[in-house]
């Protein structure tokens, strides 16, 4: 397999997002969560990293993305960001940090940038938060938006199924992508929705559209770390492709580690000082 190297070495910013899609250079998207991590992401030529709410999953084991707060969204944020170099980082704001109330919101999204100097924060939701998009966005604070399946709104669909197969959601979706575009948005992900609308969804809009769940014809992709590296246990939806099995490695080193140290072969006498 040949290994990605990127031919701009320069800082990734919101511009050149927009760059790469014109040119149709797909856009590379990671969630990370921790500076170790993120530093190999970021050394791998991955053109940006999501701090991702996953964290809530994946790093404090909850079942949804709700529980998590944003200290806590701050305090994954600082270590991604003192890790990436080259990597445009975006901070997910946490849910009950931005409905209803465009003030909170940017008190947070301000928070957000002044604390972890991530480069843009990421909300979910089109029309029912316009007014916090809007606010944020004359604060100087650079958005990527979210529709199709909103895992903040889990509770309200009722489960992680394809978003916007019925013509009226689609619809929706469609007005609401160019909602967040006239706002001023700079990208937007596209999660779990029929190809087909994805497709339309980045033809109609200039802005790039990065998805996940959402097909190939958009302007780049995003996965959970965790999930693509195979750390992730019984989680393996149709859109996932497990790119490694670091998990099956780990377990192995970790037997291998046990063995060792139960059998007094470690540490051995060149290893002791």
């Amino acid at each position: 397999m040949s290994v990605h190297t990127p031919s701009d070495p320069r800082k990734v910013t919101t511009k050149r997002f927009q760059e790469m899609k014109e040119r149709g250079e797909k856009i590379t998207m990671l969630t990370s969560y921790d500076y170790t991590l993120a530093s190999i992401v970021d050394q791998a030529g991955i053109d940006a990293i999501l701090v991702g709410d996953s964290a809530s999953n994946v790093v404090m084991g909850n079942d949804t993305t709700l529980p998590i707060t944003l200290d806590q969204m701050i305090f994954l944020g600082k270590c991604v960001a003192r890790a990436a170099k080259r990597a445009l980082v975006a901070v997910d704001m946490p849910f009950g940090t931005y409905q209803g109330d465009a003030h909170k919101a940017l008190d947070s999204a301000v928070r957000i940038m002044k604390e972890t100097h991530a480069d843009c924060v990421k909300l979910e939701g089109g029309a029912e938060i316009i007014e916090s998009v809007r606010a944020i966005l004359a604060a100087g604070i650079p958005i990527i938006g979210h529709l199709g399946l909103t895992p903040q709104s889990i509770n309200k669909f009722g489960g992680y199924g394809i978003r916007a197969q019925e013509k009226d959601e689609a619809q929706k979706l469609l007005e609401d992508a160019h909602l967040l575009e006239q706002a001023g948005c700079f990208a937007i992900v596209l999660e779990k929705i029929p190809t087909r609308l994805a497709r339309q969804v980045q033809d109609e809009l200039t802005i790039p559209v990065i998805g996940i769940g959402a097909g190939n014809g958009v302007a780049g992709q995003v996965l959970v770390l965790h999930d693509m590296l195979g750390l992730t246990q019984g989680f393996k939806p149709k859109f996932l492709r497990h790119f490694a099995e670091i998990g099956e490695s780990i377990t192995a080193a970790l037997h291998y580690y046990s063995v060792a140290v139960k059998q007094g072969e470690f540490p051995n006498d060149e290893e002791s000082y």
